[in-house]
């Protein structure tokens, strides 16, 4: 049973981690109770070449340093802002068909001439 320990203590870190990101202090979840810290010690005895070696626990990471969050934006914001982007993504997708239209005109003008012209032909290869 020893994993369900280090189950508990490993959600036990998480929800402690989220709250410290979110800035919340009560619970996440309604029907959750608080939190509890479970400390597990975990030595193990490990055979390397017939010598007996004891393993401590693992070390602890440092915790992450708290992340500051921007504050939420109000509807109307985010509407516009996608507006704009909408927007200036379609002139983008424009441009590059204009682009497009234009290089295929030139290159159909060249082919053209060089169909009329015998003497812009590159020689042909034996």
């Amino acid at each position: 049973m020893k994993w369900i320990m280090e189950r508990d203590a490993l959600i036990a870190q998480t929800m402690a981690f989220v709250q410290s990101v979110t800035g919340k202090k009560g619970d996440l979840h309604p029907l959750a109770g608080p939190t509890v810290w479970v400390e597990t010690a975990v030595t193990e005895t490990v055979t390397v070449d017939s010598f007996a070696v004891d393993i401590g626990p693992p070390p602890i990471a440092p915790s992450p340093p708290a992340v500051a969050m921007a504050p939420p934006r109000a509807s109307g914001d985010f509407r516009s802002e996608m507006q704009g982007r909408i927007a200036s993504f379609r002139k983008h997708q424009e441009r590059f068909e204009r682009e497009r239209e234009e290089y295929c005109a030139a290159t159909l003008t060249k082919l053209r001439a060089a169909i009329r012209d015998p003497s812009l032909r590159r020689p042909a290869e034996d």
